[in-house]
C-alpha cells in the first residue's frame, strides 16, 4: 500500500518554500505520494491564536539567517523577501483553484509563486506585480483572479484550512504521514522515517 504525505502549505512561509523543494524528492526516493493541501496560514494564526516567527523580534533576524543556512544545504536559492509579510488570500485562493479546476497546472503554479516570493523576491501584495508574475508563467491573469474569487473556491480553501486546524496545525509546513504530524522543513528526516516504517 503506497503511502502519502499530505502538505498543508502557504506561499508565505519560507519554510514551506523550502520543504517544498525537498518533498517531492522525499516521496519519490521512498515511493510515496505527494498530497498538497493548500490552506490559509493567516486562518490557521488566527484560529490558534498562534504568530508568525518573524513577528518576534528577537527571533526574526535568527530566522533568516538559519533558513538561509538550509537553503545551502539543499543546494536551492533564497532570499528574503524584503516586503514581508505578504497577504496571500488571493495567492492561496488561486492554488486552491488551479488545484480544482486546473490540476495539470497545478505544480506550475506553485513553482512560479514561490520562486516570485522567495528568489525573485517581489511585492505580491501589489495585484499587478501578482498578475505580471502570473503572465510570466503561461496563466491568464484575469482568468486566473476569476477562477480564485469563485465561490467554491473560497469555501475549498476555508475547508482545507479549517480541516488543517481541527487536526492540530498551527504552522506551515506541517506534514502528516498517517495521523503522524510533523511540523517545519526541518523535520523531513522524520517525515522520511515514518513514510519508511
Amino acid at each position: 500500500m503506497t503511502k502519502s504525505v499530505e502538505f498543508y502549505f502557504d506561499v508565505g512561509s519560507p519554510a514551506a518554500y523550502l520543504a517544498a523543494t525537498q518533498l517531492p524528492h522525499v516521496c519519490a526516493d521512498t515511493g510515496a505520494e505527494l498530497v498538497w493541501k493548500p490552506m490559509l496560514l493567516g486562518g490557521v494564526f488566527q484560529a490558534t491564536g498562534n504568530h508568525s516567527p518573524a513577528e518576534i523580534k528577537a527571533k526574526g533576524p535568527y530566522l533568516t539567517v538559519d533558513l538561509q543556512r538550509f537553503a545551502k544545504r539543499y543546494g536551492v536559492p533564497f532570499v528574503h523577501n524584503p516586503h514581508f509579510p505578504i497577504n496571500t488570500l488571493l495567492l492561496m485562493r488561486g492554488a486552491t483553484g488551479v488545484q480544482m479546476k486546473q490540476p495539470e497546472r497545478f505544480g506550475a503554479y506553485v513553482d512560479a509563486v514561490f520562486h516570485a516570493m522567495w528568489v525573485e523576491p517581489k511585492n505580491l501584495n501589489d495585484p499587478a506585480t501578482v498578475g505580471a508574475v502570473l503572465q510570466n508563467a503561461g496563466f491568464d491573469a484575469a482568468g486566473l483572479l476569476a477562477l480564485a474569487g469563485a465561490q467554491d473556491t473560497k469555501d475549498r480553501l476555508k475547508a482545507v484550512t479549517q480541516e488543517a486546524v481541527e487536526r492540530g496545525v498551527f504552522g506551515a509546513p506541517t506534514m502528516f504521514v498517517g495521523d503522524q504530524m510533523f511540523w517545519g522543513q526541518d523535520r523531513l528526516d522524520f517525515v522520511r522515517d515514518a513514510i519508511c516504517a
